[in-house]
């Protein structure tokens, strides 16, 4: 079990940049074909001043922190018992290109399942744009299996 004292613990607190190159791969990859998230001349159309970021690349933003794991491994979780569980994503303002997100992450509730098989750490970020502005929000909840 991990340990309770990590509610409320700051996991991360970064800042990464968003570039025109990762907007477009994510878009790809994830099989958005509207041109707004490809073509900035259809992005600008749209009223976007770059190329906007398509839903869920906040959680791509978040990987780009140096040892994106490391934070867990500190908790005491064995990342061989490490699932993603569920992401939801709450969006306030758009993600651009050429936008310096910070991302501040923190354990937001720790909670046991089935006796303790399993455990569920949820952690909450928080993205603001490089003007302050909140642009989004997510939470995560991760599954530990202690079987």
């Amino acid at each position: 079990m991990i340990d309770s004292k990590w509610i409320g613990a700051v996991t991360s607190d970064f800042e990464a940049d968003v570039e025109k190159g990762q907007l477009r791969f994510f878009a790809k990859a994830v099989g958005e074909n509207d041109p707004v998230y490809t073509d900035e001349s259809a992005a600008r159309a749209a009223g976007y001043p770059s190329l906007p970021a398509p839903p869920t690349f906040l959680f791509t933003l978040n990987l780009a922190q140096p040892d994106p794991l490391g934070k867990y491994i500190r908790m005491g979780v064995d990342l061989a018992k490490l699932l993603h569980g569920s992401q939801d994503f709450e969006y306030h303002a758009p993600i651009c290109a050429g936008d310096r997100i910070r991302l501040k992450s923190h354990i937001s509730d720790i909670v046991e399942k089935k006796g303790g098989a399993l455990v569920l750490l949820v952690e909450e970020t928080s993205a603001t744009n490089q003007r302050g502005e909140s642009v989004g929000k997510s939470v995560q909840t991760l599954v530990i299996r202690n079987v």
